[in-house]
């Protein structure tokens, strides 16, 4: 899932038939971690939907994930699925499903699928999932493992996913896990009177979901909330208007001062956990970002991500304001509230972390600020502010970054 991008060679069509839905397994070694995955991260990060829950809670992540990765198939991250391509982490699949709105009679494109498990979990809620996966040695597996689970009712091929499936057109619903620039014409056409599409749309490092919906012939288009997917492969990629600029990383909307179209969610910044914007008392400005968390090793975080070219950037300098109220270690010392910063390769499959925290107890706003080595082999970052797994209150406000040249 969260693929990468527009491949240009139509491959060879695998179907297993258009039959009702079929769940994967339930009755296996994960199913206890399953229905925590669903209780403590989807259902607590704001999912709702039931039928939606109950098919993150029966649908087996685990089989669309190399063997190396099942320890950590039911926690909410994305893990390396091959082809330097990730599977989305369980929140984000249940979120874009749900935002899907599917209904048991809908016919469904399903674009960018890379492991199947997107496709599995819109399986058991519609009538029949196309899927379109770019990579074929993904597309193969993909196929593989859906047959083998008993899902009668998905369709895949590989191919160009950017121009849908025509001979299948019209689609009630479309749901896309990679990113392109702006929405393809071609996925326009092929919406149904009345169907819905839930796509990422954006810069490589400004991203943000939309929902499409096809009223008496209009298309309404809705901006629901930022994102980030990894980066696309091949034209798509390369043919961007705006490419980032590794040479100057720089952190937007570091003031919290910027909503989505007056939502109460911090533009640039995404995947936010036991957070909101405050707009009293701010260490800036009129707003900043209130984490807060009253359990043990629960996520409170958010996040956001940037170029930084390390051939050309030897350091980086990590600067914000946070103030602390009854800031208490959760499960171990370890579970501390932090800023992360992750760099990775162009491959994401090298990285390394620098940290700023851990802070603790209760304390007035300050200024803090971290300097860490760059990776000559770094090209991007992801920042990441968090309770880290401990309780009480973190406020933050004003999140920079500066570069120094190599």
């Amino acid at each position: 899932m969260r693929p990468t991008g527009l491949g240009i060679t139509m491959c060879v069509v695998w179907a297993v038939g258009v039959a009702a839905a079929a769940a994967g397994p339930q009755d296996d070694d994960y199913a206890a971690a399953r229905e925590r995955m669903v209780t403590d991260d989807i259902a607590a990060g704001g999912v709702s939907d039931p039928r939606v829950l109950e098919s993150l809670r029966t649908t087996p992540r685990h089989d669309f994930l190399p063997p190396a990765q099942w320890p950590r198939a039911y926690f909410d991250m994305a893990l390396p699925i091959g082809e330097s391509q990730t599977i989305s982490g369980p929140f984000v699949v249940a979120s874009m499903t749900e935002k899907l709105e599917p209904k048991p009679g809908d016919r469904v494109l399903e674009i960018g699928t890379g492991s199947g498990y997107q496709a599995a979990v819109l399986a058991p809620l519609v009538t029949t999932v196309y899927s379109i996966e770019i990579m074929k040695p993904l597309a193969d597996r993909a196929a593989r493992t859906l047959k083998r689970l008993g899902y009668s009712n998905v369709v895949t091929k590989a191919g160009d996913g950017y121009q849908g499936w025509p001979e299948h057109a019209p689609f009630d619903g479309i749901i896309v896990t990679c990113s392109p620039e702006d929405v393809p014409q071609p996925l326009l056409k092929q919406l149904a009177e009345g169907g819905r599409m839930v796509i990422p749309v954006g810069e490589r490092f400004d991203q943000k979901l939309v929902r499409i919906t096809k009223r008496q012939g209009v298309l309404v288009r809705e901006t629901l909330e930022p994102t980030l997917f990894v980066p696309m492969t091949g034209a798509a990629e390369e043919s961007r208007r705006v490419q980032p600029d590794g040479g100057r990383p720089a952190i937007r909307n570091g003031g919290f001062e910027q909503v989505v179209d007056d939502a109460a969610l911090p533009n640039a910044w995404y995947y936010g956990r036991q957070c909101e914007l405050v707009s009293d008392g701010a260490g800036e400005g009129t707003r900043h970002l209130r984490l807060a968390n009253a359990e043990p090793g629960r996520p409170a975080q958010i996040f956001q991500g940037f170029a930084v070219d390390g051939s050309q950037v030897s350091r980086l300098r990590v600067r914000l304001m946070v103030r602390g109220r009854n800031l208490v270690a959760g499960r171990s010392d370890d579970e501390q509230p932090v800023v992360i910063v992750k760099f990775l390769d162009e491959a994401r499959k090298r990285s390394s972390i620098m940290r700023m925290g851990p802070w603790s107890g209760t304390f007035p706003w300050k200024q803090v600020e971290e300097v860490a080595a760059v990776p000559a082999w770094a090209r991007e970052a992801s920042l990441m502010v968090g309770m880290g797994g401990g309780t009480g209150t973190l406020d933050a406000d004003q999140v920079a970054v500066s570069a120094e040249p190599r």
